[in-house]
């Protein structure tokens, strides 16, 4: 998919595929029925890296990088991870505020000519449940991200076996591929 209509997307659906060794994820357009579309981007995480690292790429056969983000610390429970084009060039960051996230996760995300943007779990209960409870680790989660008071974009983990969620962007100049990388890194990252 060409960058210009990547970024006219609205919503993304994002599914976790489940592999012994590596966690995959799907990135699918919505449907104007509101049904997955069209393949977006595909990722793939190793479990247990010396240095995080996930790349996405146009689909699972590997040939073709979108973008990608990286760890820019081998150990750090607050972590910058940079986010790359698939040429390499900066398109943002994001960021865990590791005290923030005692209580409820947060991460910061930037990108060149917008304020930073601060996500946070939306329900302290829920969050307080989820690190106090491992069972529990199945339950759906909301992250609201805004700038200024203002949302850009919303994460929200829905129910079922497998991991799945939907990702709604309200602000037009948020690179698209700087919200996927965020999405994907909540799931691959969150309980890091």
């Amino acid at each position: 998919m060409q960058l210009d209509m990547l970024q006219a997307q609205q919503r993304f659906h994002i599914r976790q595929r489940v592999r012994l060794m590596v966690n995959q994820y799907e990135v699918h357009a919505v449907a104007p029925d509101g049904t997955e579309g069209e393949l977006l981007a595909f990722a793939q995480q190793k479990r247990l890296a010396f240095k995080e690292q996930v790349t996405l790429y146009t689909d699972d056969t590997k040939q073709q990088p979108v973008l990608g983000f990286r760890a820019r610390q081998v150990l750090d429970l607050g972590a910058t991870y940079d986010v790359t084009d698939a040429a390499g060039n900066p398109i943002g960051l994001f960021r865990k505020d590791f005290a923030q996230s005692l209580l409820r996760s947060t991460w910061h995300v930037e990108q060149a000519g917008l304020p930073q943007i601060t996500g946070r779990e939306r329900s302290l209960p829920v969050a307080l449940l989820r690190r106090f409870v491992d069972s529990l680790s199945w339950l759906p989660y909301h992250f609201d991200f805004t700038a200024g008071g203002q949302p850009v974009f919303s994460v929200v983990k829905k129910w079922g076996l497998r991991d799945r969620y939907v990702v709604e962007i309200q602000h037009p100049q948020i690179d698209r591929r700087l919200v996927i990388a965020m999405a994907v890194a909540l799931d691959a990252l969150q309980a890091r």
